[in-house]
């Protein structure tokens, strides 16, 4: 399977649609957005996704009670904080990465095959034991001035950064 992994989007709208456009192209089963979406009219830019979605809250997004029902309107997925992902075998640990603390805790346990963060805005994809580590960066590229999102092969583990700008 073929998973889309997107995060700090930050209301960047076309941005958002370019890169709801590149996961449909791609053909990703399940898309996982790690966070900062910001307002909740941004998750209607997400409604043309042909895959599932999955989101967790970031430090920078407002009204939880709106975007709640905003993606059940899509039928997607919003978790909380935190999402425990079980895909192909994969266990999948989720979380937006402000606590630092937590997030190298998570990573060190080794408990997850894969671990997927945002928070920073910057690329890094690295292994911790057998454990993979996912920050796609930013789609809205306003930190780094790239836009960008990942795709994970579940079968080979391999992981594809997409500049998206």
């Amino acid at each position: 399977m073929i998973v889309g992994i997107i995060a700090d989007t930050h209301d960047r709208l076309p941005l958002l649609e370019r890169a709801v456009k590149r996961l449909n192209e791609e053909r990703v089963e399940l898309v996982l957005h790690a966070g900062d979406y910001v307002s909740a009219f941004a998750v209607q830019r997400l409604k043309s996704l042909k895959a599932h979605l999955i989101g967790i809250f970031g430090n920078n997004d407002g009204d939880k009670e709106l975007l709640k029902r905003r993606f059940a309107e899509l039928d997607a997925e919003i978790r909380g904080k935190f999402a425990e992902v079980l895909i192909d075998g994969l266990k999948i640990a989720m979380l937006h990465g402000e606590e630092e603390e937590l997030l190298r805790s998570l990573i060190n346990t080794g408990s997850y095959d894969v671990v997927v963060h945002g928070h920073t805005h910057e690329v890094k994809t690295y292994r911790k034991g057998k454990t993979l580590v996912i920050n796609p960066g930013e789609v809205c590229g306003y930190l780094t001035e790239k836009s960008t999102m990942a795709t994970l092969n579940t079968e080979t583990m391999k992981v594809q950064i997409i500049q998206l700008k």
